[in-house]
């Protein structure tokens, strides 16, 4: 089952979409109807659509506010993705860039074991269905240039900049501040 709902955050609407226990998507979406993308996501899914909310979903959504409004910069929604055993590794080291900083797609073909995959790397980036959340914004060019994201870069320079200013600075940083 799908459960989705709407978050008006500063960077335009997100679609976020949950099974009950996993977070699936998060989707930008700018200027579509509202029941639209959410039919599309469960036919693209294959999941009916349900109504009202999932714990996940619920919990997704509660992050999200307190990402965007600087209170914490932490996820802890259990994530469901698919993706070829490549992609999932990508996703999953891009889970280890901590908040406000970044590293090239040549850092985490590297870190994968072979710098010839960092096209690969931007490809598995492209097709990240869970993005700020697998935060594959943090990843920028090895000469430190943002490059592509599918939001749009001036999404991705957003998120870097907020995230900088949720940065925790000396000993006694709060989460998030």
């Amino acid at each position: 089952m799908l459960f989705a709902d709407w978050l008006e955050t500063p960077i335009g609407p997100l679609l976020v979409a949950a099974s009950e226990t996993h977070l699936l998507s998060v989707e930008f979406c700018d200027g579509e109807p509202e029941p639209a993308p959410v039919e599309r996501l469960g036919r693209k899914l294959g999941l009916p659509i349900g109504e009202g909310m999932s714990p996940a979903l619920q919990q997704a959504l509660s992050e999200l506010r307190d990402y965007f409004s600087g209170r914490s910069g932490a996820f802890h929604v259990p994530l469901a993705y698919d993706g070829s055993a490549f992609e999932r590794r990508v996703w999953e080291h891009l889970l280890t860039v901590p908040l406000a900083e970044t590293c090239s797609y040549g850092d985490i073909a590297r870190a994968l074991g072979d710098l010839q995959l960092s096209r690969a790397v931007g490809e598995a980036n492209h097709v990240n269905r869970i993005p700020i959340i697998i935060p594959c914004h943090r990843c920028i060019g090895s000469d430190g240039s943002l490059t592509g994201y599918g939001g749009g870069l001036w999404r991705k320079k957003w998120l870097l900049r907020h995230e900088g200013q949720m940065r925790p600075v000396g000993l006694f940083a709060i989460e998030g501040k």
